[in-house]
């Protein structure tokens, strides 16, 4: 029978601070990569609630004209089925969350590579890395709470 040999069996301190790290930049850029896609959809949804209730203004003030009052209608009903979904996906809190997760895998990055610059190869232990470990997997914890928390949340009244 062969010895385990899977990741993370076996190896040393450096070696274990490497997959560490490694995992933490694979957090950051996930976090990153989120907080990219929900500013998007969160600007393009206010650009566009914006462009439609001005255009129905607009149009509204053109009266006499019945395509352009009915146009008009179903431009404010757009905006106001845009204002109502905006804050069910509320792409704003959720793009600030990774905006919150990404510092702190940067900064436990930082804290990690700092560790391993200043440390001697045969002084770096798993101790140290254990209480990295424990903040990487906090940082993870505290991102899937908050989460859930504000998908548990009802939805805020577009009138608040």
């Amino acid at each position: 029978m062969q010895p385990d040999s899977g990741p993370g069996v076996g190896l040393s301190p450096r070696e274990t601070a490497a997959l560490l790290l490694n995992k933490i930049h694979q957090g950051n850029d996930y976090a990153r990569s989120r907080k990219q896609r929900f500013r998007r959809s969160a600007s393009a949804t206010k650009i566009l609630t914006l462009a439609l209730s001005a255009a129905s203004t607009i149009i509204l003030g053109l009266q006499s004209l019945n395509t352009w009052a009915g146009l008009a209608f179903a431009l404010v009903a757009l905006g106001t089925l845009l204002g109502a979904v905006e804050p069910f996906f509320n792409w704003r809190s959720r793009w600030v969350l990774m905006e919150e997760t990404q510092y702190r895998f940067q900064r436990l990055a930082d804290d990690l590579e700092y560790l391993m610059a200043s440390t001697a190869a045969d002084d770096l232990t798993h101790d140290h890395l254990g209480e990295i470990f424990g903040r990487y997997q906090t940082i993870w914890d505290d991102l899937s709470r908050t989460w859930l928390e504000h998908r548990r949340e009802p939805a805020p009244s577009p009138n608040a």
